[in-house]
């Protein structure tokens, strides 16, 4: 029910939006607007910062994961001595050593999900300073170069209004 009334306010904000830019005056018509865009992900995926972010975040993350990944490996090989030795363990040596590498694949899962759920809030939060920059610079651009209107991720842009590699390069001269 509130997505129906959003879509309908979308819409009703939209119509209204073009109907004033129709109702503008003839001579304020006949000036040119400036309009840039912007795609984000590109920003994201491109931009010396994202790169950096990059570097870091592997940098931070790095020993940790190829500890998990010693952990697989060890959990591993005791599977796989456990399966060749257990038709000569007694039962009560086999129920432990099943026990024991129960309990090895859910701590190994558990430091899993830890390392993910800790790498995805740091992804997040360069994400989130990378678009904060990146709204800043689009903001001095769009004052410096008197556009009147930039759009961010349009479904479709020509070339001509596309500003993203300006923007990259003006994050890159900036800190």
């Amino acid at each position: 029910m509130k997505t129906i009334a959003f879509k309908r306010f979308l819409g009703v904000a939209a119509l209204a939006a073009f109907s004033a830019v129709a109702a503008l005056p003839v001579a304020a018509q006949a000036q040119e607007l400036k309009i840039g865009y912007v795609n984000s992900e590109r920003v994201l995926r491109e931009s010396a910062a994202a790169r950096s972010a990059s570097t870091k975040i592997e940098t931070e993350f790095g020993k940790r994961e190829k500890d998990l990944n010693d952990l697989a490996n060890r959990l591993k090989a005791a599977s796989d001595k456990f399966e060749k030795d257990a038709p000569t363990l007694s039962e009560a040596e086999r129920n432990r050593r099943q026990r024991e590498v129960g309990e090895q694949d859910r701590d190994l899962q558990r430091k899993r999900r830890e390392f993910q759920e800790d790498l995805n809030q740091r992804r997040n939060e360069e994400i989130a300073a990378i678009q904060e920059r990146t709204g800043r610079v689009i903001r001095q651009i769009m004052d410096s170069e008197k556009f009147d209107l930039i759009l961010i991720d349009v479904g479709f842009a020509g070339p001509r209004v596309d500003i993203t590699k300006k923007v990259m390069d003006a994050m890159n001269n900036t800190k």
